[in-house]
């Protein structure tokens, strides 16, 4: 399976749902490119080059045997539907952003080296609004957060340009709007502003999350690994305009 490079529009997705729903989300289901053509309204050729593009995608896997093919939905492809959803329920529901549950988990340092890079530090003071405080808040999301992370791509974010300087580049990354709240104190009001920063290229698994904030949200928050905290992520045209942050920061890792 190539890597995914190829752009998927809505009649892809929608040959992609259709897979799904045929049981092709969690192992592989035979179809014919005749049948799905007819579900999609359109030709058994079409069919089958929507069902090439979303291999070539990386969202699907085929086999293609004598009398069809069997196919399955890759995690990207769950992703991808997850993202679709996140989209409906804003819609008919009126969900505001996303929530993501998790504990508190201590990070490698490495938070606190690149927020300090002068290339990241000068675009988070300018487009965030604040000085980070150098590190991150390392979390560690729950199943069922893992799954709704996918949500992501359904709302707005702030863009990080990637840079380079005479040794090494750095590449770009996403920050997401978000207030943070401890699970113990529900009732208690969340911090705010903060992000969940989502680097393109990075070695955590999707069940890991970094937050950066003008502030130690350890501190903030009283936080120790191990506490339960949740993160609700919001469109950055929605977010609080920012309040000053650069007297909290102070020295240290994670945040």
């Amino acid at each position: 399976m190539s890597s995914t490079t190829t752009a998927v529009g809505h009649d892809e997705v929608a040959a992609l749902k259709t897979v799904a729903l045929r049981g092709g989300l969690g192992e592989p289901v035979k179809v014919s490119c005749s049948t799905l053509g007819e579900r999609l309204d359109a030709s058994s050729q079409t069919a089958s080059r929507r069902l090439q593009r979303l291999e070539s995608a990386g969202l699907l896997d085929r086999d293609v045997v004598g009398d069809g093919q069997w196919v399955t939905v890759t995690d990207a492809g769950e992703r991808r539907l997850r993202a679709e959803y996140a989209d409906y329920r804003r819609l008919f529901e009126g969900e505001d952003g996303l929530t993501l549950s998790g504990t508190v988990t201590s990070g490698m340092g490495e938070g606190r080296h690149y927020i300090q890079l002068s290339g990241y530090h000068e675009q988070f003071v300018e487009r965030l609004g604040y000085e980070p405080f150098p590190g991150t808040l390392n979390v560690s999301l729950t199943e069922a957060a893992v799954r709704a992370r996918a949500g992501l791509d359904s709302v707005e974010g702030v863009p990080i340009d990637g840079w380079e300087d005479e040794e090494r580049t750095f590449g770009p990354a996403t920050c997401y709007a978000a207030e943070v709240r401890a699970e113990a104190d529900a009732g208690a009001d969340a911090f705010a502003p903060a992000h969940v920063i989502v680097p393109k290229r990075t070695h955590h698994d999707e069940d890991q999350l970094e937050v950066i904030a003008p502030a130690k949200l350890r501190e903030e928050l009283g936080l120790d690994d191990g506490d339960g905290i949740e993160v609700h992520v919001t469109d950055a045209d929605r977010a609080d305009g920012p309040a000053p942050g650069t007297d909290e920061a102070g020295a240290g890792g994670s945040a």
